[in-house]
């Protein structure tokens, strides 16, 4: 096998996955609605259902008793119909019985209340008793279902989320911590810095989670604890596939992640999955950000769940073939645009496109979110022919599966560095846009059609040219000294302004920032300005600079105020007191540059400084063709062959030239050489 293209999902399954949430248990009064079902999963060209999610009520109606005819019944059906089940455990959603006779189960809020029965993701990931039962009918299912041959993934829970502060989750952790800190309070209480306004703790019996009528200005230990949180959801989702990996040792597992959800850290998961796979649910149709700008900021979140697990394809486990009902405005999706954002999820390595929902429900709170078979029931409807539009595309790019995305660029986005952000108090208390801010960035490589990985701090740098690390507020130990041997080794690092300020537990460097980047970057920041809303600074190119950059820029929010010590000064800021101080350097270590943006500053000044580098590093484009707005190319590969996505999100049409080269559009069979049009949300996949 080539050493670029990774086997299947499904090793059994040698095809591009195609299907949804399916939930029959729903319709059990009425199962003629199952082979209709059935008919409309082949028609649209779906291949595949993740099925039992939120049914525990259905499978265990009450305590040990158990019922699983219904979904036998389906899993058969599937099986008859060349129909493959991605089957889930229930945890995500408990029954009612369980509520009333384990309280313990049930979640208590930050305020110290403990919630009632109802809603969903509403557990106590510490209880025992939620554990256990969470086993039993893990076990239950595996043992039934582990020789069936429509079985060919594990869906575990859904989209883990949200925090308990029982006594059960408090005991917990208070043991965390003493294993953090090594049993040792007074590290604790120095990490923490809890001589501030006299917090220091004498005993760990003293320490309660974060909340709103008690403790919640220890940046440290909120800190701490969302890191628990993460570690606490983690130990129990081991606990659920525990009884799947004896029964089932060979299917795969994976859960659904939720993009940049801030509330868990998806690095500390990657490796207990066999596979990544996630939500997504652009606004098409916003008036706050135009489509095109919001496919860059997806593809930024495709971008991050494919390095979770270092390029292996990923998948695309819920979106919608219509509208989504939580939206503030939820709009239909327009002609062409839901063939268009598929292909975008495959075209940054998904190997599936699959939905939320396969069919709509009659009552309950998504009963207006989009589906494929709407409450007429069949398939004369707009967005069945474009769900099967998907499906006949798919079909057609089966070489595409396993194939890898070759980036050259990485751009850091650590879920723990934006936790510490959140929590400072200050330099300003709104628009700190960490995430923002790393989605800008990532977005001028996404326009010119270059390949970049998302990655943590803690992932190996030294196998891309270009290292982007914006707002690298946080340093673990050792990053700033592994990304000084990536640049002393000939790769290029940019960071930004707010950058090499606190340690792992948030205390401030000393000595001067951007603390253990200094040498690195052959600067010393003295002082951070921060605009008010609508003001900004000049920023201009310096005269004769070695990147040959020229213009006038606007800064806003912030100003970083650094002197140069060993750096070049590429740009300077024009106006207020420190007209003349550094906005932009770059500073030569070992064989390559370091350089920092000291403002935030308009897009117009990211374009121009990225092409510029790129240029310098030769980086790689998907095509060689200048793209027109709202127009990405992006690349699949095993080392052999290329196939190149180019998709437009934009609602006028739009010329792209490819020059000399020969290219086969793999949706049609035409051929395309010199320049071609994409009409409005438009597509191609080409291969040479």
């Amino acid at each position: 096998m080539n050493k670029l293209r990774y086997p299947p999902i499904a090793p059994a399954v040698p095809h591009l996955l195609h299907g949804g949430d399916y939930n029959p248990e729903q319709w059990r009064k009425t199962p003629a609605i199952w082979d209709e079902d059935i008919r409309l999963m082949k028609l649209s060209g779906c291949n595949a259902m993740s099925v039992g999610i939120f049914a525990w009520a259905a499978p265990e109606p009450n305590e040990g008793e158990f019922d699983f005819s219904w979904l036998d019944t389906i899993m058969d059906k599937f099986a008859d119909n060349g129909i493959y089940a991605v089957l889930a455990t229930p945890s995500a959603a408990r029954p009612a019985w369980m509520s009333r006779k384990y309280p313990e189960v049930l979640r208590v809020d930050a305020n110290r209340i403990r919630i009632l029965h109802g809603i969903r993701h509403n557990h106590c990931y510490t209880s025992p008793v939620y554990r256990e039962k969470c086993r039993i009918i893990n076990a239950k299912l595996a043992e039934r279902y582990k020789n069936h041959p429509a079985l060919i993934l594990w869906h575990v829970s859904n989209e883990y989320s949200g925090e308990c502060h029982c006594e059960l989750c408090q005991e917990a952790f208070r043991d965390w911590l003493r294993q953090r800190y090594d049993q040792d309070l007074e590290k604790l209480n120095h990490a923490w810095w809890t001589a501030f306004w006299s917090h220091t703790f004498s005993d760990w019996s003293q320490i309660e989670s974060p909340a709103p009528h008690g403790e919640r200005h220890l940046p440290a230990m909120v800190l701490d604890w969302k890191r628990f949180v993460t570690d606490q959801t983690l130990d129990f989702f081991k606990h659920e596939i525990q009884p799947l990996r004896e029964l089932t040792p060979r299917v795969p597992v994976t859960t659904n992640f939720m993009g940049t959800y801030p509330g868990l850290n998806y690095w500390k998961f990657a490796e207990f999955l066999d596979v990544i796979s996630w939500d997504s649910y652009p606004p098409w149709g916003t008036m706050e950000i135009s489509d095109w700008e919001l496919a860059s900021r997806h593809s930024f979140l495709h971008d991050i769940n494919r390095s979770l697990k270092n390029g292996k394809p990923f998948m695309l486990m819920e979106s919608t073939p219509s509208v989504t009902n939580g939206m503030h405005v939820a709009r239909l999706k327009r002609p062409g645009l839901h063939l268009t954002a598929s292909l975008l999820a495959i075209a940054h390595g998904s190997d599936t496109v699959q939905y939320f929902q396969w069919r709509k429900s009659r009552g309950g709170w998504e009963k207006f979110h989009g589906a494929v078979v709407d409450h007429c029931g069949n398939e004369h409807t707009r967005v069945f022919r474009d769900v099967a539009e998907v499906g006949n595309a798919l079909k057609k790019l089966d070489m595409v599966v396993g194939m890898q995305v070759p980036a050259e660029v990485a751009i850091i986005y650590d879920w723990e560095n934006r936790w510490a952000i959140d929590s400072a108090s200050g330099p300003r208390q709104e628009q700190k846009h960490y995430e923002e801010t790393c989605i800008r960035h990532h977005r001028v490589f996404w326009k010119s059609g270059i390949p970049t990985d998302v990655i943590s701090m803690d992932c190996d740098f030294s196998k891309y040219k270009f290292l982007i690390a914006p707002m690298l507020y946080m340093l673990r130990p050792g990053v700033a000294e592994r990304i000084a041997a990536f640049v002393k080794n000939g790769g290029t690092f940019v960071t930004t302004y707010w950058s090499g300020i606190v340690d792992e537990t948030d205390l401030c460097f000393l000595g001067g920032f951007p603390g253990p980047l200094r040498e690195l970057l052959g600067i010393w920041s003295e002082e951070l300005d921060v605009l008010n809303d609508g003001e900004t600074r000049s920023v201009l190119a310096a005269g004769q600079n070695s990147l040959n950059l020229t213009g006038d820029y606007k800064a806003h929010i912030f100003c970083d105020l650094i002197h140069a010590e060993t750096a070049e000064v590429l740009a300077t800021y024009e106006d207020d007191f420190y007209a003349g101080f550094p906005a932009l350097t770059r500073n030569r270590y070992g064989k390559e540059w370091a350089f920092y943006i000291a403002s935030r500053n308009e897009d117009a000044f990211l374009d121009l400084f990225y092409s510029k580098i790129i240029s310098e590093l030769a980086i790689k484009k998907t095509l060689d063709a200048v793209l027109p707005e709202g127009v990405t190319a992006q690349v699949r590969t095993d080392g052999e062959q290329k196939v190149v996505f180019v998709l437009n999100f934009t609602q006028e049409p739009k010329t792209i030239g490819v020059g000399s080269p020969v290219f086969q559009n793999i949706l049609n069979d035409d051929t395309i050489t010199g320049t071609f049009e994409l009409p409005p949300w438009g597509c191609v996949v080409l291969k040479e």
